[in-house]
């Protein structure tokens, strides 16, 4: 059991995680820390923490696990104070969704600390941010995948790990680097697919138009283009090499069907189709029930 719980950062990561957490009887105390005051207020006030402050350092005094679930571009100067100011016993975690670049900062802001420190990925969420938008099942069934250093204690990853699973989460490990590999492809991409959709037919001439006539379908597939454009601006910084390489992919496959529809290559196109229809249904056989 976690005794203080610190979520610097209490928007829907951070305060699912602690209404998670309260739910299932595995926290003491919730100590809450962000910017915004008004988002932290409204934390209080609907109970997924039990005290706020916009002092980091405060935050994580006598806190046994401190969670960072804040943008990337946000994680050196947030590592740096609670490096300063944290237990020496606590353990550290984060909910980045690039962790090379996480480890990277790490390794250089938190020196003997990085032992106690396990960098996660809680593979959940959803569009909407903030506190308001925190629901307890939200990690139920999904995956949150841990990249400790060599350098981790496995105690503290342990912790990380008992933390997560109190939450109705798998949990598994990997590598920091196949991590970004595959989250580059599963998630980064498609949400720049998303956001570059959505602009591009903004600008057209004919825009009005086009949302007038839009139907289901372009709703479900550029859902995510409401997601937090900070976060995935940084995510889009934090793992470039990686989420470079699948848009060239990408970019790639899009110019085989280009050439299919130029040259009126049905055969190609129906192949090409029925093989992602058989990949795709073939996923969703093995996908969780919701």
């Amino acid at each position: 059991m976690i005794h203080r719980l610190t979520i610097v950062g209490v928007g829907l990561i951070g305060g699912s995680l602690a209404a998670a957490l309260r739910q299932a009887g595995y926290v003491g105390e919730i100590v809450g820390h962000g910017r915004n005051r008004a988002n932290l207020d409204r934390a209080l006030e609907l109970g997924v923490v039990d005290r706020i402050t916009l002092d980091l350092a405060e935050a994580v005094e006598g806190a046994d696990m401190v969670v960072v679930a804040v943008p990337l571009g946000a994680i050196r100067s947030t590592l740096e104070v609670i490096a300063a100011a944290a237990p020496v016993e606590a353990v550290i975690t984060d909910v980045g969704s690039a962790k090379v670049m996480v480890v990277e900062v790490a390794r250089s802001v938190l020196g003997e600390g990085l032992s106690r420190f396990v960098p996660g990925h809680p593979v959940a969420g959803g569009e909407q941010s903030g506190v308001a938008a925190a629901r307890a099942e939200l990690f139920v069934d999904h995956k949150v995948i841990l990249t400790p250093t060599a350098e981790t204690d496995t105690g503290a990853t342990t912790a990380v790990r008992e933390m997560w699973s109190a939450t109705g989460a798998t949990v598994m490990e990997m590598p920091a680097g196949h991590h970004d590999q595959v989250l580059a492809a599963t998630s980064h991409l498609p949400h720049m697919l998303a956001y570059g959709l959505v602009a591009m037919l903004s600008r057209l001439e004919s825009e009005a138009e086009v949302f007038e006539f839009a139907a289901g379908g372009f709703r479900d597939f550029t859902r995510i283009a409401s997601s937090d454009p900070v976060m995935w601006r940084d995510i889009c910084l934090a793992n470039g090499s990686e989420l470079t390489t699948m848009i060239d992919d990408f970019i790639a496959e899009l110019k085989l069907i280009q050439g299919a529809v130029d040259g009126g290559d049905g055969t190609a196109l129906l192949d090409e189709f029925a093989f992602a229809k058989s990949e795709r249904d073939r996923f969703m056989r093995q996908w969780p029930k919701p």
